[in-house]
């Protein structure tokens, strides 16, 4: 009896799925406008950037953005907060290629390479994909390779703490600064510049770089804390 009523509640959801999806009209024209028209006109004529994307979830609706970075943040906090350890009971840091020189000395080597890469694709999220959410992953990255690479590197803690609450307070004052003139949160107050520069976009290019501070000192400090967890 269980069975045939979960298999029942099953149908009844499949048959609402497939009735919503079959009204979408998936890959046929839409000449209806919408809210995807008002982005994409407004993109190019007002805000003057090159990825859609970016100028939604930094501009448009930069305000869930603020959400989700700090979802980030708490999530980060309370696994902190539970793998935390007093310094004298931290266990030996996991290194996985101590051992390999040609792994240590091609870590060394990417490194720097990794940074670049990372702080690119959270400089330029106005202009191509990317943003501040995959740069600084991507600094995470390079950081979580370091780690494993080399007993003796290390990452201080207070300053990951410092660079990640003054990504945030600029993040919100940026934000702040669009009520002036009447505007709303995150609203942009600086000049557009030109389509495809490198300084156009307004505080978008600003709020990226700062997301992709905060995500990559997040990421780091949580790697960082895993790999002295005890077994």
């Amino acid at each position: 009896m269980r069975k045939f009523i979960v298999l029942l509640i099953l149908a009844v959801l499949g048959y609402f799925m497939f009735d919503i999806f079959s009204g979408l009209h998936l890959g046929e024209p839409h000449f209806v406008n919408g809210v995807k028209d008002f982005y994409l006109s407004k993109t190019v004529s007002d805000l003057h950037v090159a990825n859609t994307i970016t100028s939604i979830v930094v501009n448009f609706r930069g305000f869930d953005t603020l959400g989700e970075v700090t979802v980030l943040f708490l999530a980060v906090s309370a696994m902190g907060s539970v793998l935390y350890k007093k310094r004298h009971e931290a266990g030996t840091r996991t290194v996985l290629f101590a051992s390999s020189n040609i792994v240590r000395s091609g870590s060394k080597l990417l490194f720097p390479a990794i940074m670049l890469l990372g702080a690119y694709v959270f400089i330029h999220g106005h202009l191509s994909p990317g943003g501040g959410f995959q740069g600084g992953t991507i600094i995470a990255t390079g950081f979580l390779l370091m780690l494993l690479a080399y007993r003796d590197f290390k990452v201080s803690h207070h300053i990951l703490s410092y660079v990640e609450s003054f990504a945030g307070i600029i993040f919100v004052v940026v934000g702040l600064f669009g009520f002036m003139g009447g505007g709303t949160f995150l609203q942009n107050f600086m000049p557009a510049g030109e389509l495809n520069e490198l300084f156009s976009g307004g505080v978008i290019g600003i709020i990226y770089v700062m997301v992709g501070f905060k995500v990559a000192a997040e990421l780091t400090g949580l790697i960082y804390t895993i790999l002295h967890e005890k077994d």
